[in-house]
């Protein structure tokens, strides 16, 4: 684990998943972009569809904030709703004081790319291979005053301690944990979301990914009242329409609760599948890492950008990893599919590696 204290990226920042599958790709057997397959169920679509008469009022975000907290066991004054995580990584790098930004690599790139629009300079703290890219706390440079970590992380797919998270927290530095995967993962062990105990703790939660709902843009903010009230004032106007409004109400209802933990362990038991296939590429130099917690696994492979290239040729767009700070042209990140669309997949990959 290293210290990058860089003035300048030298990765692709704002390159994600959905370029995968976006014009030639948009045929192409989807394992590139991490939103559950098989999403939005009916029942959500419905309760999006019944907002649409509301339409010609103002959104009135009051019930989903009120339902949100209630999910948390939390005051309202505590949750801020925003028009996806996306949103609330903008929102942190404008609206706090902040001095010595530090970000945890590889993990998802838009919480660099909105503090570096900002005007920061952002170090990095770039986690190593060789220690299955988990978290040592005391390589994070004591003067940070922002400190941006995934969990579990995206593109490693790593679920770090909680315990390990929570020791970075330090009086008058903000610690901001992105939650966006943890409703995938099986009891949502190591969450955060709901403490009240860490001193600046931010939690950033998505509702995009479990339930299918990208192109709706919905996601909240646990933090203490005081930070919340700073990241408001920076919001425009209304920035959740009244379907997101909707859908965030729904998602967080007891039904929604525990589809989503059934979802997760089918995603566990397909992750599974898709990793005891992987690694019987053992021999021609695949290696995923492991053990991956998320819906996606992370794998490093010989000639990795021919090897998509002639995917895709084959039907299958994956992630490439090059762009994520900390990893290299060897590397791609595949979302956990339904074992017959994996399956296809590693047929496919078979035929693709050198």
């Amino acid at each position: 684990m290293r210290t990058d204290d860089t003035g300048g990226s030298g990765h692709d920042l704002r390159h994600h998943g959905d370029a995968e599958v976006r014009d030639d790709g948009a045929a192409l057997a989807d394992l590139a972009v991490n939103v559950r397959a098989d999403t939005p169920p009916p029942w959500l679509r419905e309760e999006i569809a019944a907002s649409l008469s509301s339409l010609a009022a103002y959104p009135d975000g009051r019930a989903a904030r009120a339902a949100v907290a209630a999910r948390h066991g939390l005051p309202v004054e505590r949750v801020l709703l925003t028009a996806g995580a996306a949103e609330a990584f903008v929102l942190l790098a404008r609206a706090l004081k902040i001095r010595r930004p530090v970000v945890v690599h590889p993990q998802f790139t838009e919480p660099e790319a909105a503090l570096r629009d900002a005007g920061h300079t952002v170090d990095r703290v770039l986690l190593r291979e060789e220690d299955g890219f988990r978290l040592d706390p005391a390589a994070v440079p004591e003067e940070a005053d922002l400190v941006v970590i995934g969990n579990p992380t995206n593109p490693t797919s790593v679920l770090h301690p909680a315990d390990a998270v929570v020791r970075l927290a330090r009086p008058g530095r903000v610690l901001v944990v992105d939650e966006a995967f943890m409703d995938a993962v099986p009891g949502e062990r190591e969450a955060l979301a709901g403490r009240t105990d860490v001193p600046g703790l931010v939690v950033l939660r998505s509702l995009t990914k479990t339930w299918g709902l990208a192109g709706l843009r919905i996601g909240y903010v646990l933090a203490p009242s005081e930070i919340i009230a700073e990241l408001e004032r920076a919001q425009p106007l209304w920035p959740v329409s009244t379907p997101a409004l909707a859908a965030a109400r729904a998602c967080v209802a007891p039904r929604a609760l525990a589809e989503a933990g059934h979802a997760a362990h089918r995603i566990a038991a397909d992750r599974a599948h898709l990793v005891a296939g992987l690694s019987g590429f053992a021999s021609r130099g695949v290696r995923v890492v492991d053990p991956a917690q998320g819906p996606f696994v992370l794998v490093r492979m010989p000639r990795a950008a021919a090897v998509r290239r002639r995917l895709r040729d084959l039907g299958y767009a994956v992630r490439r990893g090059d762009t994520f700070p900390g990893l290299g042209a060897e590397w791609v990140r595949v979302a956990v599919r339904d074992r017959a669309t994996v399956n296809g997949f590693l047929e496919a990959l078979s035929a693709a590696l050198p």
